[in-house]
């Protein structure tokens, strides 16, 4: 396993580089997103005003506090679970260049295939960190889709942003997949033990 510091936007050889359980710090710029926003761009063909490409993608619905027009500053970026935003994953690699998702619990085999396709990947972050999370987010430079309210578009200019574990590469290796084939052999293995068949 590696350490990579990586600066967006990302390119398809810096992702192809990466292997599951890799870490990775980001600096540069990550786009927030959640729900309302995809649902928008993907059910409601509401198409970003922002170019995407080579994008990094927090899932998020942040905390702000107004400070003018258009302008905001974070009270606490927390992520959210990325599983329920997994028929969204296929459409930002393909249609608009994203290279990396991150968020916490890990994504379903279609967008393990769609990273591998594409060229991206998964990175995993410590759920519970949205202190350490909020000090890494320097600025909140833009808003998009602010009538989506918290569930907008956030560009956020990061800095030292993780360290984030590589859970999913694009070669097709899944460390959410791996954990949960050996927690059903250990199972397996205790049942037995236990005289439980």
């Amino acid at each position: 396993m590696a350490h990579y510091r990586l600066k967006t936007p990302l390119s398809e050889s810096d992702v192809r580089q990466l292997r599951a359980g890799d870490t990775v710090t980001i600096d540069g710029h990550i786009f927030g997103i959640r729900d309302a926003t995809q649902i928008a761009i993907f059910d409601r063909g509401r198409k970003p005003e922002v170019d995407l490409t080579g994008a990094v993608l927090l899932h998020v619905a942040p905390n702000v506090k107004k400070v003018g027009e258009g302008k905001y500053e974070s009270v606490c970026v927390g992520t959210t679970t990325s599983t329920r935003m997994n028929r969204f994953t296929e459409g930002l690699l393909r249609d608009y260049g994203v290279r990396a998702i991150t968020g916490k619990g890990g994504l379903y085999q279609d967008s393990v295939d769609a990273l591998q396709k594409y060229g991206g990947v998964y990175l995993a972050i410590v759920g519970g960190a949205a202190s350490v999370e909020t000090l890494q987010v320097e600025e909140i430079e833009e808003v998009y889709y602010e009538d989506l309210m918290p569930e907008c578009l956030w560009k956020f200019r990061v800095k030292d942003f993780g360290p984030l574990v590589v859970g999913i590469d694009s070669h097709g290796h899944n460390l959410y997949a791996d954990v949960k084939a050996r927690v059903k052999d250990n199972l397996k293995k205790a049942y037995k033990a236990l005289g439980i068949e």
